[in-house]
């Protein structure tokens, strides 16, 4: 059975990169949303196996939307996306409950990497 995926990126370019290299390695989107509220509302909707997220996002970051989410579910599973020179914000993502990390720009078998460590 396909994993299904939340992708959760303020940029449609990003998303679009990390839903087609999934996507590409046998992994379902199940949605993606723009910002963490989006991301904790499809969250509750879609209940997905992995959330891959994005720290630096308007209206609510990655790192309180990874917090409310683990509220919702504390076995979410959730891997952040942050630029370079971000790490104390990767950290702080880490202890909120994220698994792993990938930094941007990402290779694609970085990303491939990361879920199956996460998710198998």
């Amino acid at each position: 059975m396909a994993n299904g995926i939340l992708v959760v990126d303020d940029a449609a370019f990003m998303r679009m990169m990390i839903k087609d290299v999934l996507s590409k390695n046998g992994y379902e989107i199940l949605g993606e949303a723009e910002n963490g509220q989006k991301a904790i509302e499809k969250y509750k909707e879609l209940n997905p196996d992995l959330v891959i997220m994005d720290i630096t996002m308007p209206e609510v970051d990655g790192i309180q939307a990874v917090k409310e989410i683990k509220k919702i579910d504390g076995n979410a599973k959730i891997i952040m996306c942050s630029a370079m020179g971000q790490q104390a914000m990767v950290i702080e993502s880490i202890q909120a409950g994220a698994r792993d990390f990938i930094v941007k720009p990402f290779q694609a078998d970085r990303v491939v990497e990361a879920v199956k460590k996460v998710i198998g």
